[in-house]
């Protein structure tokens, strides 16, 4: 089955000719323009004489900031991504539902609309978590949720909240998410019962907390909510506070960098502003590089969260999203640089095609760049490459600093989330690793492991097969060329899903690379830039 969608993937691929051919009409080139995305313009007229696949394609590259001609460039706030973890009952989506809809995320007409629906079914008093599980309800219908309404913002920062409702979800999420975290919220529930459920041994909180510290969160925030129902007590709230600090510990957090928060998020507690009803909670602490910081409120402990560093001083892995070539201008490649920077004149290396050549210019946003920093969607200019030499899914680095090379096999954790049967060696489902979709096959299975990514304990050398719930050290063996990196190294080119069935069957980090050396096409730029 792995191979067979491997196979029509491969079929769409090579439609992308037709697609700058059909789309010609739709391509108005100015001449006078001197940058190659003021070149671009097309409207939905010209998208009739282009087949489907390749419309989605075209507002797929409209949709690119690259060629937005709404997006106005200017300092905006920093950008950071939290992962909400929980317990199903820890109140969650009300607290997340509490902070979107004060904070930004929703419009006003779609709270209108809600509420209006609320008070027609005795709904009357309006509840976040109402926002939040209708938002989730018209995604899961397959009607596709504006991501702003993921959002929201503090005084300093732009926030994406990265939630998903189920078990096997929050995995995938946290897996394959496009954002890598840059803090974890860990809910937990007051009640009496609840808290100790919560954070049961094997309980999925623990997981999740886990999972987030594996995949390199390395800053948490501890809300604990449902103080209403312990009629705001404070010697409920400090033996949580003890059990968690000890609980996060054994993770690898260090609780002294934790800020503790009592809520309620159902009646706002201490969500926005300092709560009337616990004058023994003097504030949240936590000690930084930069010294402590104090605050009340959860939206306080958000907004003091250490700005997220970009990781801009590794080399350069830029993975494409797509290769375009543009009327006398030549072949634009597109993608989001994902570690490194890209300035033009640099010589870069596209892996596997093993193709080297110089990158001429440099835009995101109509406007040329000097650089390209993690984070930006660009498109850069190479000479002397054809549209038919470099394709989604190859991945552009820089040639003279840790060059991208293909990987012959790699060793993986794997972690099965659903499949209906055993999988054992020789399965070859199609990997989604970074914008690269191409067939695997298992090679070995090397080791089976009691728990995801903690200390795991082996359970058995060479096991016969895997199922749903088992996690595995594995051996994989691309069935065409990729490129992929340690999780450790570069981690958005270090974690895969495994699709088949057209669903995702697993998910797994890599752990070691074997790389393929060998020498490919330099083209005359390349070699012309090498001398200077």
């Amino acid at each position: 089955m792995g191979i067979a969608e491997e196979q029509k993937h491969n079929i769409e691929g090579d439609q992308q000719n037709s697609l700058e051919e059909g789309a010609a009409a739709a391509f108005v080139v100015a001449p006078e323009s001197n940058t190659f995305n003021s070149a671009l313009h097309f409207d939905d007229r010209s998208l009739d004489s282009v087949s489907h696949h390749s419309q989605q394609q075209l507002r797929q590259l409209r949709s690119l900031s690259l060629l937005n001609p709404t997006v106005t460039m200017g300092k905006e706030k920093t950008h950071v991504n939290v992962v909400v973890i929980g317990h199903v009952d820890s109140g969650k989506s009300t607290t997340t539902g509490h902070l979107i809809y004060k904070c930004g995320g929703i419009d006003k007409r779609t709270i209108e609309k809600f509420e209006k629906e609320a008070a027609e079914l005795g709904k009357g008093s309006f509840k976040y978590a109402w926002v939040l599980d209708k938002l989730k309800a018209e995604r899961e219908r397959g009607i596709t949720i504006d991501i702003a309404l993921w959002k929201f913002e503090t005084p300093k920062y732009h926030v994406t909240v990265i939630d998903a409702p189920g078990h096997r979800d929050f995995i995938k999420n946290m897996i394959t998410g496009t954002s890598q975290a840059d803090c974890g919220i860990l809910i937990i529930a007051a009640g009496t019962g609840e808290f100790e459920a919560g954070i049961s041994k094997d309980g999925q909180t623990r997981e999740h907390a886990l999972l987030a510290f594996t995949l390199g969160v390395r800053q948490l925030i501890v809300a604990i909510n449902k103080m209403d129902s312990t009629k705001y007590s404070e010697a409920r709230y400090n033996e949580i506070v003890k059990e968690v600090s000890t609980f996060i510990k054994k993770i690898g957090f260090n609780p002294k960098s934790v800020p503790f928060v009592p809520i309620s998020g159902w009646n706002g507690d201490n969500m926005l502003e300092e709560s009337t009803n616990m004058p023994w909670f003097k504030g949240w602490n936590k000690e930084t590089k930069a010294g402590a910081k104090t605050g009340k409120t959860l939206l306080e402990a958000i907004d003091n969260i250490d700005p997220p560093v970009r990781p801009s001083d590794k080399p350069l892995r830029l993975p494409l999203q797509d290769v375009y070539k543009i009327g006398g201008i030549g072949t634009v490649p597109v993608g989001r640089v994902e570690t490194g920077v890209i300035k033009p004149g640099m010589v870069v290396t596209f892996a596997p095609a093993n193709v080297t050549t110089e990158v001429k210019s440099v835009e995101m946003h109509h406007e040329q760049l000097a650089e390209g920093v993690p984070g930006d969607n660009v498109g850069f200019n190479v000479k002397n490459v054809s549209v038919k030499d470099i394709r989604r899914g190859n991945v552009c680095s820089d040639s003279k600093n840790d060059p991208a090379k293909e990987s012959a096999s790699f060793t993986a954790q794997v972690i099965v989330l659903n499949h209906p049967g055993q999988i054992g060696a020789g399965y070859s489902p199609v990997l989604d690793c970074h914008t690269a979709h191409i067939a695997c096959k298992f090679s070995e299975l090397l080791e089976k492991i009691d728990r995801p990514f903690s200390v795991s304990k082996k359970l058995e050398d060479s096991p016969k097969f895997v199922k749903s719930g088992d996690s595995a050290i594995v051996k994989m063996v691309p069935s065409k060329p990729m490129c992929v990196e340690a999780y450790t190294e570069y981690p958005p080119l270090g974690r895969f899903a495994v699709r088949d069935m057209r669903q995702t069957v697993a998910v797994g980090v890599i752990k070691a690379v074997e790389k393929v050396d060998k020498a490919g096409k330099v083209t005359k730029a390349a070699q012309k830039a090498g001398k200077k």
